[in-house]
């Protein structure tokens, strides 16, 4: 079996878990492949944690989900040292974050210690506690809930910080049709008649051999190109269009222009091609730039999101 066969199987075992969300799980997917990590922005009860919780048993790896709160410290992720009094020594205890596949719910919840402590976990790949340096395994996903309804007792992360995450992904409300598949589903379950269908685990070792393979993926000079003038027209606003001037008032940095190239490429792999198209990058650039641009107050008061601001710099941004 070809390792696109075992992606796409991967694909048909969660999509039969997870109904409803098909965006949600190829942009899981997607940061599989590209090595990133993402953020998910949803009402509660639309299988967030279950989509991840569902990838993990199905991949080589281990999951931890972290429930992040106000009196949360850093140590409670990274882990701490531990004083043995029977020899005077100190021995390193590993938090959850040297698992494999995390799950940070609501991230905003917990202060910005915590916050940049997951975060440098994410960027450097690696955990520093007093003078030693601890290794992250090689496969280390974090995928960040956030609450978008109740805001009260929240931390926001800081705009530099949200650069890190690959994707900013929003889940909506299922349709009724997926809805009636639902509640199929969760009777099943509660009858516990419900069958997992059997799949093989897809090893490490598969995973980073397709991400090889996406690196390798062909996208033309123009194209290459184009995505680079994506992220360069929401810096220099005031010389392409009055819109995006006024709506605009910080643009995406370099982390955007890698993301988008990293992402589109897995994107035209998931699909089974060997070349990235034009509709590659605009199919994934919401996603990536989304919590990548800063608005202005006059684009708050006319209502406008940074989709909006994406959906017009696609229109403005020729394909050379």
């Amino acid at each position: 079996m070809s390792l696109n066969e075992k992606f796409a199987q991967l694909k048909s075992t969660l999509s039969q878990q997870i109904i409803g969300q098909e965006r949600l799980i190829d942009r899981l997917l997607i940061a599989l492949l590209a090595d990133g990590h993402l953020i998910v922005e949803g009402a509660p009860g639309l299988a967030k944690t279950r989509a991840i919780n569902a990838l993990s048993k199905d991949i080589e790896g281990d999951f931890h989900r972290i429930q992040f709160t106000p009196d949360l410290l850093p140590a409670d992720l990274t882990g701490t040292e531990i004083y043995r009094p029977q020899d005077g020594s100190f021995r390193f205890e590993k938090g959850p974050i040297f698992h494999n596949l995390i799950l940070a719910d609501e991230i905003n919840r917990a202060p910005a210690k915590v916050q940049s402590a997951l975060l440098e976990a994410m960027a450097e790949r690696q955990v520093t506690v007093g003078s030693k340096t601890y290794p992250l395994a090689p496969l280390f996903l974090v995928m960040a809930t956030q609450n978008p309804i109740e805001q009260e007792g929240t931390y926001p992360l800081p705009e530099a910080q949200l650069d890190r995450f690959l994707m900013h992904v929003k889940v909506e409300y299922p349709n009724a049709e997926a809805e009636a598949l639902i509640l199929k589903l969760t009777r099943e379950e509660a009858h516990k008649s419900y069958r997992e269908v059997q799949t093989n685990e897809l090893r490490q070792e598969d995973l980073f051999s397709a991400r090889d393979q996406v690196l390798d993926i062909h996208m033309s000079d123009e194209l290459e190109k184009y995505i680079i003038q994506l992220i360069v027209n929401t810096r220099d606003t005031a010389a392409i269009d009055s819109d995006l001037n006024r709506w605009l008032d910080y643009g995406a940095s370099p982390r955007a222009t890698i993301s988008l190239d990293r992402c589109a490429r897995a994107s035209a792999w998931l699909a089974g091609r060997d070349y990235v198209t034009p509709e590659d990058v605009q199919d994934i650039a919401s996603d990536v730039l989304r919590h990548r641009l800063i608005l202005t107050y006059e684009a708050e008061a006319e209502g406008i999101n940074t989709d909006h601001v994406i959906e017009r710099l696609i229109q403005i941004t020729p394909i050379v």
